[in-house]
This record gives C-alpha cells, sequence and structure tokens, in this order.
C-alpha cells in the first residue's frame, strides 16, 4: 500500500498552475528526494500529499487514512519552519502529546531535553522546535514522512544526527520518506530515489 498521487494539479486563486497532471508514488520503506528550485510547488505538492490542501486536479490516495481525516493521520509532515507547526500558547510537553506520546529513547534520540518540555515555543530555538516537531511526527502510525527541508536551519553535525535517527527509525518500521531539499548532496546521500521538480 503506498502513498500516491494520480493526475493531481494546484494553483493559489487564479494565478498559474505549480503543476498540473501530476503523479507521484512512494512505496513503504522507501525514501524519495523532491529536488526544485524555490517557488516551483515543492511544498505544495507536500501539503497536498500530507492532506492539509485538497488537489484542484485529480486525487492523493493514502493507505489508513480516514475518508474525513479524523484521528491520526498516516502521513505525517514536517515543515521548514517549526514554529509555524505549533500552538504557541501550548507547553512542548502537550505539543508532543497532541497524537501520541513519544518514549524516552526517541527524545534521547533527537536530543529533545526534560526541562524543554516544561517551556513553550518562544522559549525554544529554532533547532531546539524543530527536534520537538520531528518527534511528534513520529507516532507509532506514521507510514509516510515528508520532510520539508526540515534540517536547513541545523549546523551539520545536528543535521547529521538528526537524519540518522529519522532514517533508522524509518528503516526499522517502514516509513516511506519524501525529502524535499534544495541540498542535492543530502539528498544523493539518503535517498534511493531522486525526482526533479519544476
Amino acid at each position: 500500500m503506498r502513498l500516491e498521487g494520480k493526475g493531481i494539479g494546484w494553483r493559489y486563486g487564479n494565478g498559474p498552475w505549480l503543476f498540473s497532471d501530476y503523479d507521484i508514488a512512494i512505496q513503504p520503506g522507501e525514501s524519495v528526494g523532491l529536488i526544485g528550485p524555490s517557488g516551483s510547488g515543492k511544498t505544495s505538492l507536500g501539503r497536498l500529499l500530507a492532506g492539509y490542501e485538497k488537489p484542484l486536479t485529480g486525487e492523493v490516495s493514502v493507505p489508513g487514512r480516514s475518508p474525513n481525516h479524523t484521528g491520526y493521520d498516516p502521513v505525517q509532515m514536517i515543515f521548514q519552519h517549526p514554529e509555524r507547526a505549533v500552538n504557541p500558547r501550548w507547553s512542548m510537553a502537550r505539543t508532543l502529546t497532541e497524537g501520541w506520546s513519544p518514549d524516552a529513547p526517541l527524545l534521547d534520540a533527537l536530543g529533545i531535553k526534560d526541562d524543554w518540555l516544561r517551556r513553550y515555543p518562544n522559549e525554544l530555538s529554532g533547532g531546539e522546535l524543530q527536534r520537538c516537531c520531528i518527534a511528534r511526527a513520529l507516532g507509532p502510525n506514521t507510514k509516510f514522512l515528508i520532510a520539508d527541508e526540515m534540517t536547513t536551519m541545523l549546523d551539520a553535525v545536528t543535521q547529521a544526527q538528526i537524519w540518522h535517527t529519522v532514517l533508522e527509525i524509518a528503516s526499522k518500521r517502514q516509513i516511506g520518506l519524501l525529502v524535499i531539499s534544495h541540498d542535492h548532496l543530502l539528498v544523493n546521500r539518503i535517498c534511493s530515489r531522486i525526482i526533479p521538480f519544476g
């Protein structure tokens, strides 16, 4: 059972089509890189696959997704700007347990400290907040993970640590990955297949 978009198209309002009649499929356990210039619609494609938007043409099929998108979605998306993906009025403990309760080994692997959980998003750095968003997205019912430039704000050593953890979990649980990035070296290193976009 794969994550699939068939004939999908998207544009904003009456503007030009960012993409149309586009097909994409990601298999469980596969790591796919999506490379393209800024403004080409890579993030919009990710949002369609993750269910944040409905395609204007075509359809997205996801194994295990409820028809009305209730409950924990099997496709999770990690955004480039984590501050936009969290409720600023929620503590990090509440944010992390919104969909499931990450265990201590995962928090340790991602370098999340206990005292961060008592803080609010504006009390963490961008990198610290992103680690929490990654942990939140790796619930036991996650079947596909869309990573949209998720480590660009981190230094090279931390990027390597984060990706090592994510790839290890994805391999163990056969999570399909869509890695949206401008970094050709990164996708060449971690992806089994690369799709030029735009």
